[in-house]
């Protein structure tokens, strides 16, 4: 196992104890009004937003190291996305409601969050897409990321880091925006458009896979 491959592996270790420690916390209570000044950011929120820092940048670290010194190998292929999805979705899934974490704040990080069908979109596509490289992958044909994919990745790391600093440092222009709306909802919305749009243009792109060989 190469340096790269080791650095995803620790990067999905880590994310795995991140999402056992955000089980233990949410049934312990009392971390959720532990609130840094007049910020409006949890204390707890602001340490999982820089692990998702330092998780994103290990995800650029072991890519870029892979490159450089030609350690590409299938296993490392076959890890990153996991990594990437186990990573984003995860925290996903959390944020649908934070409110529930964080009820400190009254009518701000309620407001501020991934509601539901976003989420089931932003899964459900990266689920669709799996799907459709296995079958690729299993006819001996590689279904590379695209531009659309990566920006989807971008919009939805931005959007995640956003909630997390509950609209930090964009809700201090939410007042100029229509009652109501945040800032932060918006980034959501547009990941979410972006992930779908993605998804659709995977699939007509590589409609192919689907054929039957003869």
């Amino acid at each position: 196992m190469n340096l790269p491959t080791k650095i995803t592996v620790t990067r999905i270790v880590a994310i795995v104890i991140m999402i056992i420690t955000l089980f233990v916390l949410s049934v312990i209570p009392g971390w959720q009004t532990i609130e840094i000044g007049n910020t409006g950011i949890n204390l707890v929120f602001l340490i999982i937003f820089a692990f998702f820092v330092l998780a994103s940048f290990t995800d650029y670290l072991d890519g870029h190291l892979a490159r450089k010194n030609n350690q590409v190998t299938d296993l490392g292929k076959f890890l990153d996305p996991v990594a990437d999805k186990l990573l984003i979705n995860s925290l996903v899934i959390f944020l649908i409601a934070p409110s529930i974490f964080a009820p400190y704040i009254p009518g701000a990080l309620g407001q501020v969050g991934f509601n539901m069908w976003c989420a089931i979109i932003l899964v459900a596509r990266d689920i669709v897409v799996d799907a459709l490289r296995f079958i690729a992958a299993s006819k001996g044909k590689v279904i590379s990321a695209n531009i659309f994919g990566k920006l989807k990745t971008v919009l939805e790391m931005v959007a995640i880091g956003v909630v997390l600093l509950n609209g930090f440092p964009f809700r201090y222009f939410d007042a100029t925006w229509p009652a109501g709306l945040h800032i932060a909802d918006f980034l959501v919305y547009l990941c979410t458009l972006a992930s779908l749009l993605s998804g659709i243009i995977y699939v007509v792109q590589n409609r192919h896979v689907f054929k039957e060989d003869k």
